[in-house]
């Protein structure tokens, strides 16, 4: 019979591959948020503008 740990390596190994894998997703997440947040504000900044040089015509 084999002792406990050896039997325990691939679970562990699967959990902290799970676990890497949760972080980067909510770093990739995190990521994300902030550039829609960047682009939400170009946005507008850019409508802006447009409405500016529309109305200045």
């Amino acid at each position: 019979m084999l002792p406990p740990f050896c039997c325990n390596g691939s679970s562990d190994l699967q959990q902290r591959r799970r676990q890497h894998q949760e972080r980067k997703m909510a770093m990739l997440i995190f990521w994300r948020d902030g550039l829609e947040r960047q682009l939400a504000a170009l946005n507008a900044t850019i409508g802006t503008l447009h409405d500016q040089m529309q109305r200045d015509a």
